[in-house]
């Protein structure tokens, strides 16, 4: 759904609040998060980690497919 570069926007914005919540049960670097986000249509959506998790590696396109169909299914499974 988005882009590597929007993606990496996103990570950004989100790490930065976190952080800036100075939250006593937060680390004070490299905060772990996904989120998880549904478009419009069923097949549009978009799984974004921190951008600090690929080591300066952007990846590729696409890259949260396979691991997203895993996690439905697992949960699919739990139903």
């Amino acid at each position: 759904m988005f882009s590597v570069k929007e993606k990496q926007q996103i990570a950004s914005v989100i790490e930065k609040t976190l952080l800036d919540l100075n939250h006593p049960e937060m680390p004070k670097e490299k905060p772990r998060f996904n989120i998880h986000i549904d478009g419009k249509e069923g097949w549009s959506w978009a799984d974004i980690e921190p951008n600090w998790v690929y080591e300066d590696k952007a990846p590729g396109v696409n890259p949260f497919n396979k691991v997203s169909r895993e996690i439905h299914k697992k949960m699919e499974e739990k139903s």
